[in-house]
């Protein structure tokens, strides 16, 4: 495995998510255009907020683990959980705080969430996949 020199910055990291980052350009589009004629404005933007919440802990995670591999030291178990039990615990007290703030809308927030990370989760996972089946 190659050990990069320097820490990752953000901007390469988000190069390299493009795929993750124009599907979240595309579902924020999609939820303002539909949500906001069938439920509303307050709909729409909360489902927005739920996929930039999601892009936001992919981008997270993604940065972490970069600048993990660029270091050039074996990551813990105990480090890998401590770090995303972090992450999820911050996501959840924001996601589940915004929902409650803006019930009934606020549930889109969930449900946009959601959505970006069952999407991101299969983005991720199919090139692993195919590597896999190739080896």
């Amino acid at each position: 495995m190659p050990v990069l020199t320097s820490r990752p910055s953000l901007w390469r990291v988000l190069r390299d998510q493009r795929k993750i980052v124009n599907v979240a350009l595309v579902f924020v589009v999609a939820a303002l255009w539909i949500l906001s004629q069938v439920d509303g404005w307050p709909t729409a933007l909360c489902a927005v907020a739920g996929v930039l919440l999601g892009l936001g802990n992919h981008v997270a995670t993604e940065y972490w683990l970069a600048g993990l591999l660029a270091s050039g030291e074996q990551p813990t178990r105990s480090r890998l959980a401590m770090s995303t039990m972090t992450r999820l615990v911050v996501l959840s007290v924001i996601a589940v705080g915004t929902a409650v703030a803006f019930w009934p809308s606020g549930v889109a927030l969930l449900l946009g969430l959601a959505i970006f990370r069952l999407v991101a989760l299969v983005m991720t996972t199919l090139p692993l996949l195919k590597e896999l089946k190739n080896a």
